[in-house]
């Protein structure tokens, strides 16, 4: 059985190694977006204050680039609409 320990500390080598995202993350594992957010956030703190400072790293560029991925995802999602029609 795993601890929520061992959960935090995989999704916490998980976003490390891969720069992923908090929602990618989640969906690898299969658990909530909230549940990743609390565990690399909150947890991994106490847990392993190191990798918690690699994993800090990771999702502040994520942070900063949310903007940039969520116009891409709008500018394609209006390309696809004008191909359709």
């Amino acid at each position: 059985m795993e601890t929520s320990e061992d959960r935090v500390l995989r999704e916490a080598l998980y976003i490390a190694e891969n720069n992923a995202t908090v929602r990618k993350c989640a969906e690898a594992f299969g658990v909530g977006k909230s549940t990743v957010h609390a565990d690399v956030t909150k947890k991994l703190k106490r847990a392993d204050p190191i990798l918690f400072e690699e994993v800090r790293k990771v999702l502040d560029v994520n942070l900063s680039e949310r903007h940039i991925r969520g116009g891409d995802s709008t500018k394609k999602m209006y390309e696809n609409k004008k191909t359709r029609v």
